[in-house]
C-alpha cells in the first residue's frame, strides 16, 4: 500500500471562462469539482496506474463531506483514512482562460487544527505506516499544525522503515528536509527559496547536503532534474504542452512513487513522472491525466545522464 498524506485537503473547483479580464464580470462556461489537495491528486493518479493507495489527512465541515463523497465516487479503489476535524475543509478555485490557456489559482487557508486533533492524527498515521510500502507528505499546512510537522512525520516513517517523499515549500520544507526524507520534489522557485540559488543543479546538490537523500526538481516545460547519490539526470518532454497545469506536479510525484515501489531505475522513474505531468496539463481538471497522451509521451521523454554521482 502507498500512503499519501494531505494535511490541508481541499475541494478543487475549476471554472472555465472564454477570457479572463481583471476588474470585470465573467460568465463561466464550465464548472468541475474534484477532491483536492496535493496528496489526494497523487492518490488518484496512483490508483489509475493500478496501485493500492490510502489517503489520510484532515477533513471537516460540509466541504469536507463533499470531498469524501467525490473521492468515493471518482476513485472507489482509493482507501479513505481521512481524519475528521471540527473546522471546514478549504476550497481552491482555478479559473482557466480559454483564450490563452492560462490558469489563475485562488487557495483558501484551511481549517484551524487543534492540538488534540493533531495528536489524534499522529496516532492514526503511526498505525497506517504499519502496512505502507512508501509515503508521500504533500502540500501546505493548515493553521494550528506545527511548522515542523513534516519533520515529525518523516522521522516516524524512517523509524518504521518506510521510504518517504516530501513535497511542500517554505519553512515546512526547510525543517522537513533536515529530517532526511528519501526524496524531496520542489519546483524551481521552492528550491531557490530553500537554497538561495537559481541554478538548478547547484541548488539540488545544496538541498542534498541539507538532508534530502534525493532531490527531484520540477523545471516547468524543461521537465525534471534528479540529483541522487548514484547519479544526476534530466528528463524533458518532447514538446511543451498547453493547458491547465494544476496537479501536474502531483502527477509527477505519483510517477516517482510508483517507480520507487516497483523498483524502476531512475531514468524510467523520471520518464514516467514527466509523461504523467504533461498528460495532466492536457486533462480538463486537476488530479486527472490524459491516458492516451501519457501512453504516447512515455516513450518520447528524453532522459539525459548529467553525472554518475551527485
Amino acid at each position: 500500500m502507498i500512503l499519501t498524506v494531505t494535511l490541508n485537503t481541499a475541494l478543487d473547483v475549476t471554472y472555465g471562462v472564454p477570457a479572463l479580464a481583471p476588474h470585470s464580470s465573467h460568465r463561466v462556461d464550465t464548472v468541475t469539482e474534484r477532491p483536492g489537495g496535493k496528496g489526494l491528486n497523487v492518490a488518484r493518479v496512483l490508483a489509475a496506474l493500478g496501485h493500492d493507495v490510502t489517503v489520510t489527512g484532515f477533513t471537516g465541515g460540509a466541504t469536507g463531506t463533499v470531498v469524501r463523497e467525490l473521492l468515493a465516487r471518482e476513485a472507489p479503489s482509493v482507501t479513505d483514512a481521512l481524519v475528521p476535524v471540527a473546522g471546514s475543509t478549504r476550497r481552491t478555485i482555478a479559473v482557466v482562460d480559454a483564450a490563452t490557456g492560462d490558469t489563475t489559482q485562488l487557495n483558501e487557508p484551511g481549517p484551524v487544527i487543534t492540538p488534540a486533533e493533531w495528536a489524534g492524527f499522529l496516532d492514526a498515521y503511526g498505525e497506517l505506516l504499519g502496512t505502507a510500502e512508501a509515503v508521500a507528505l504533500c502540500g501546505s499546512l493548515p493553521p494550528g499544525v506545527p511548522v515542523g510537522a513534516y519533520a515529525v512525520l518523516i522521522r516516524q516513517a524512517r523509524t518504521a522503515g518506510v521510504p518517504v517523499l516530501l513535497d511542500t515549500s517554505g519553512e515546512p520544507l526547510r525543517r522537513g528536509i533536515a529530517a532526511r526524507p528519501d526524496l524531496v520534489k520542489p519546483n524551481a522557485d521552492e528550491l531557490a527559496q530553500l537554497t538561495g540559488s537559481r541554478e538548478p543543479l547547484g541548488a539540488a546538490r545544496d538541498a542534498r547536503r541539507r538532508g534530502a537523500r534525493t532531490v527531484v526538481a520540477s523545471l516547468g516545460a524543461k521537465g525534471l532534474l534528479a540529483a541522487a547519490a548514484d547519479g544526476i539526470w534530466q528528463a524533458a518532454p518532447p514538446a511543451a504542452v498547453r493547458g491547465n497545469p494544476t496537479g501536474a506536479g502531483d502527477s509527477a510525484v505519483a510517477g516517482l512513487l510508483s517507480g520507487l515501489v516497483e523498483g524502476l531505475p531512475w531514468p524510467e522513474r523520471l520518464a514516467r513522472a514527466v509523461a504523467l505531468s504533461a498528460a495532466t496539463v492536457l486533462a480538463p481538471a486537476a488530479g486527472e491525466f490524459d491516458r492516451a497522451a501519457y501512453d504516447d509521451l512515455l516513450s518520447r521523454v528524453a532522459v539525459t545522464e548529467l553525472a554518475t554521482a551527485a
